[in-house]
């Protein structure tokens, strides 16, 4: 009798009470429970109540004795903070979970959601890259979010510093969503925290675990499979040889995605990962053509064109001269140059920063041999 129970396949049935969204909630908090076991035990047992009453037993021919489900009162109190962090929850199974993560074998059960739900209808691209971005490679990102939101495409990426951070910003007059690794009220890095609440008033933010985590490593692959289930391409804009861009295009690649990369200077690290997926067959990206040659305009009817947005350092403005050499100023600096040339102005308001504190930077640099100046004010890294 019991055998039968666990090989028996049921149908599933979607949760429609309250106390369904809880035996969801518990099921995918239970210890040992992930995705895919979750999934597993879903199409053996039919609904989350019954894979629940079966867990302690399912377990015990594991060999784990003395096994026990997530309480309710842990399931209660995580629907208490999301609610307290005005989020709502999106349950596998139901109408407005999303579609493009419902047929991934790995999809999570659960979703909290932050903003305008209706930009998951949509038809997604994400745009990835380096933490530590270039300004040619930001000025790209932003690029490409501003023609992709104008073309229909709702952007999405990882809310994290660099390419993550400009392609959200860009894409806030059209629509971006962004993927958190931590709880939904959890926000990192710290300097994000406005970017945040904007796309809270008017994007979307997504987490896959409770309230209140605070993101571990191990919490950003899986954010990744997120970010490329959502989307019907991902985009990379510089990425190192070894880096989470590539792990989420991998991901993509599984999951049936389009792949595209920006191509980059051979002799910058940040752009040897872009390369070597367009070497291996990534579609090369030189602008919004490129990328709607491969996948057309949206279905939707595409959006007008949106106005310029505000673009937000992610540098603090300096009113007052800065050391030289290896100082912030400077460091942020030597952090957008490459060895392609740079126009200073561009720099100078990518960083928000006065002119004289950047010359005075610049010539620390300079005679540190840690960058070149060329021709027409345009600066490279030596």
């Amino acid at each position: 009798m019991k055998a039968d129970l666990f090989s028996c396949h049921t149908p599933f049935t979607p949760p429609t009470t309250v106390e369904d969204e809880l035996s969801f909630l518990r099921l995918i908090r239970s210890r040992r429970v992930g995705p895919t076991t979750f999934h597993r035990l879903l199409a053996e047992h039919g609904s989350a109540r019954a894979a629940l009453a079966a867990l302690p037993e399912v377990a015990k021919i594991a060999g784990v004795a003395g096994y026990e489900p997530c309480p309710e009162s842990v399931a209660r109190a995580e629907l208490r903070a999301g609610r307290k962090a005005g989020a709502r929850l999106l349950i596998w199974g139901q109408q407005d979970y999303p579609s493009a993560l419902h047929d991934i074998a790995d999809a999570p059960p659960v979703l909290w959601a932050l903003g305008d739900v209706a930009l998951l209808a949509r038809p997604c691209v994400a745009l990835v890259g380096a933490r530590n971005a270039s300004s040619l490679g930001g000025r790209m990102a932003r690029r490409l979010a501003q023609d992709l939101g104008a073309a229909g495409y709702t952007v999405v990426s990882g809310l994290a510093r660099g390419i993550d951070a400009e392609a959200h910003r860009a894409a806030l007059p059209t629509g971006t969503i962004g993927v958190q690794a931590g709880g939904i009220d959890v926000i990192y890095p710290n300097e994000n925290a406005e970017l945040a609440e904007q796309m809270a008033a008017s994007g979307l933010r997504l987490a896959e675990n409770a309230p209140g985590t605070s993101p571990q490593a191990r919490h950003f692959p899986q954010r990744n499979r997120i970010i490329a289930g959502l989307s019907i391409a991902t985009i990379v804009i510089e990425a190192a040889a070894r880096s989470g861009s590539l792990l989420t295009v991998r991901m993509a690649l599984d999951q049936g995605r389009e792949v595209m990369a920006v191509p980059g200077h051979p002799m910058d690290a940040r752009a040897s990962g872009c390369n070597a997926l367009i070497r291996d067959g990534a579609t090369l990206v030189r602008g919004i053509e490129d990328i709607l040659e491969v996948l057309g305009a949206a279905p939707e009817t595409p959006l007008k064109a949106p106005p310029k947005p505000r673009v937000v350092s992610t540098a603090p403005k300096q009113t007052s001269p800065l050391p030289l050499g290896d100082e912030p100023l400077g460091q942020a600096i030597l952090e957008r140059l490459g060895p392609s040339p740079t126009p200073e102005d561009a720099l100078i308001r990518d960083l928000g920063c006065d002119a004289a504190s950047f010359a005075r930077a610049l010539m620390g640099l300079e005679l540190d041999g840690l960058i070149l100046r060329q021709p027409g004010a345009m600066i490279a890294r030596a």
